[in-house]
């Protein structure tokens, strides 16, 4: 196939602006995934949902690219109804499907979420279809692998941005600032009639004055994962209530109003407590009765800086004034692989998250500390007479059996379970190497058939048995019969696409081998917001890089780059991300790094081998585009398969992708260009 260069050469303003309108992009679907997270309270369990909806957006945008009507100056007023819709819909949130467990309150108000999830993935869909339709119009007036070349380096300015707004702690008003001077940076209002002027301006006023007013709320700020919400209650004497995206998350209290937090320590009255570990420290409570329980030191654990910030700020003991006391924001699984100390006891003290990582289907930040190798990794940093202990509402018999059967697994004997409320699913388990440890009037009874132990491949304690919820299913379908539609309308017959077979199946193969790598990172070094934004930022550089090699170099026999990208995904199963644990920090993370970015370089090197050469760049994109919302559809077979027999998925897309394209491989390949 011939390719079709530009009409004219580019201009560095051309450049430039392609650059921008890429950071745009990225940086608001980010932006959009975290922001509808943290205002619609069962998005924080449904990222992926909105992730989805960005990918079938960007690739109608690239779809449109050729259309007489440019609707790229209607991206204000798209995200100004979506901003709307987010902040007066009602929210509705069951805390268990039977074979999913969502923790958080209760409620009962508000539109069915089936219904809320779809109009949010179309209302998002829209609102990227119009920006990406203004980068294909620019990225169709370069040779391929240069426009490719320019989003790449945008999209890395997008994560940076992201990332450092994360750092500071930003409100979503400067997040609504930072696109509304993109849209100024790219000149949107060019070429626009003075009424659609006057309806941009007032979208992105309409925009910055409802952020402004979630901004400025009375006790609202913003961690790197949620938005927080502290307000005093008058049922606990004034003393501080906190909620994280809609949910009541913790409330900071006395020692002495915490009975249910000392039943541990009735369970192990010879222990020395010299060595205490808490892990999900959050305001304190915990750190608080240990002190009034005689703790000598303290290693305080938590993943969010916020709360733990206002632990210090609030908590009427002020437990992290005490000297005894030290403070470590970290994900509590890379805590426990990383420090050498030994404990007296280990405290998971509430641990259950509000939210999953950034664009991830089932993944939540506490999920690699609830698996069986979590548990082994906690009982191995006891002292000899050390004891492990465990609390929280299960909201499902079933969960509880699965916490209480891996711990006998781990320990060798039943742990002790301690209930409180007369649903018995407020449980204290407390277990040690030596049954001597611990002093037990009530030993754990299985309710029924006790769930097997989540594991580092299979993440998910929240999920009873190895399947995909009904609710899962429902929108899966949902969303590639609209996808599907919506494709349909866009671009016209189906029939002209089929050209770009190929890259559809890449598209596939990368969204799934890009899900492989955040989780591999995620066990390796944290779900920590830092961990997640330098993954997706390797991710980058490593397609950047492959971009920089293609643009210089021809391959004459690129079908050879297919062998070695099958080998290292053979490499990456053989030696699964676990495997990696044994080894110090830095070891781990070069080895872990190879692993995990020699596919994605490998896998570059073949599409943009093939990229360069395409008829149309915006419908090849958009064609790779879509195939990476399918792929984030077929994520979800992870819930069955667990995460490494994923890459048995990713090499048979991309054995799909070398079946379509074997005329493209055969083809003389163009000159080099750049």
């Amino acid at each position: 196939m011939a390719t079709t260069g530009p009409a004219r050469a580019p201009t560095r303003a051309d450049r430039v602006r392609l650059i921008l309108l890429s950071f745009l992009m990225l940086f608001l679907e980010l932006a959009l995934i975290r922001w509808t997270g943290a205002n619609v309270v069962y998005l924080s369990f449904f990222t992926n949902f909105v992730l989805l909806g960005s990918f079938l957006g960007i690739g109608l945008g690239f779809l449109r690219a050729n259309k007489a009507r440019n609707l790229f100056p209607y991206a204000p007023l798209a995200v100004a109804v979506l901003v709307a819709f987010i902040l007066i819909s009602p929210v509705e949130l069951k805390s268990s499907s039977g074979n999913l467990i969502y923790f958080g309150e209760i409620r009962t108000s508000g539109l069915p979420r089936e219904i809320v999830l779809t109009i949010i993935f179309l209302v998002v869909a829209a609102a990227l279809m119009c920006v990406a339709e203004g980068v294909a119009r620019t990225f169709k007036e370069f040779e391929p692998l240069e426009a490719y070349w320019l989003d790449l380096v945008g999209a890395i300015l997008g994560i940076l941005g992201i990332a450092a707004l994360a750092l500071l702690r930003a409100p979503s008003l400067v997040w609504g600032a930072v696109v509304a001077v993109l849209f100024v940076a790219v000149e949107i209002t060019r070429d626009t009639s003075r009424l659609l002027r006057l309806l941009q301006i007032g979208s992105v006023a309409a925009v910055l004055i409802m952020l402004g007013f979630e901004s400025f709320a009375a006790g609202v700020s913003w961690s790197p994962y949620y938005k927080v919400k502290t307000e005093a209650s008058e049922a606990l004497g004034g003393q501080s209530i906190i909620q994280v995206n809609g949910i009541l998350h913790q409330a900071n209290t006395r020692a002495d109003d915490n009975p249910t937090y000392t039943l541990v320590y009735d369970r192990v009255p010879d222990n020395p407590l010299d060595d205490v570990l808490i892990i999900g420290a959050g305001g304190g409570n915990d750190v608080s009765v240990a002190l009034a329980r005689g703790a000598k030191h303290i290693d305080a654990v938590e993943i969010d800086p916020r709360l733990q910030e206002l632990g210090e700020e609030t908590h009427p003991d002020h437990p992290y004034d005490d000297p005894r006391v030290d403070v470590h924001i970290d994900d509590g699984r890379a805590y426990l692989e990383g420090t050498e100390q030994k404990y007296d006891l280990i405290l998971f003290a509430l641990p259950d998250s509000i939210t999953l990582l950034p664009g991830q289907s089932s993944v939540r930040l506490e999920s690699y500390l609830f698996t069986k190798e979590a548990l082994e990794a906690a009982r191995e940093r006891l002292k000899p007479n050390g004891a492990f202990s465990m609390y929280n509402y299960y909201r499902e018999p079933w969960l509880l059996d699965r916490f209480a059967g891996t711990l006998d697994e781990v320990f060798g004997h039943r742990p002790c379970a301690e209930t409180v409320l007369e649903t018995g699913l407020y449980a204290v388990l407390v277990d040690a190497p030596a049954k001597s440890a611990f002093s037990c009037d009530t030993r754990w009874r299985p309710t029924g058939e006790v769930p097997k132990a989540s594991t580092d491949d299979h993440p998910f304690p929240y999920l009873r048995t190895r399947s995909i919820p009904n609710l899962y299913l429902l929108t899966i379908a949902f969303i590639l019969i609209a996808s599907l539609l919506l494709v349909r309308v866009v671009a016209g017959r189906l029939r002209a696409m089929t050209g770009y077979l190929d890259l559809f199946f890449m598209g596939i193969a990368f969204l799934l081998l890009e899900t492989q790598n955040v989780v591999k990172f995620a066990l390796l070094f944290g779900t920590t917001w830092v961990v997640n934004a330098l993954v997706f930022l390797g991710l980058l550089l490593s397609v950047l890089a492959a971009v920089a090699v293609s643009r210089r170099v021809t391959f004459k026999r690129p079908a050879r780059l297919y062998l070695v990208l099958i080998a290292s995904l053979v490499v990456a199963f053989a030696l699964p991300q676990s495997s990696l644990l044994s080894l110090s920090p830095v070891p781990r993370f070069f080895v872990g790094s190879v692993i995990a970015f020699a596919p994605v370089f490998i896998a570059n090197l073949v599409f943009s081998q093939r990229f360069k050469s395409v008829g149309s760049s915006t419908n090849a994109f958009a064609v790779n585009l879509i195939g990476a919302m399918v792929g984030g559809l077929l994520e979800y077979v992870a819930l069955i398969i667990g995460y490494r027999s994923l890459l048995i998925v990713v090499a048979v897309a991309y054995g799909l992708a070398f079946v379509a394209g074997r005329s493209h491989l055969s083809a003389r390949a163009p000159a080099p260009t750049g």
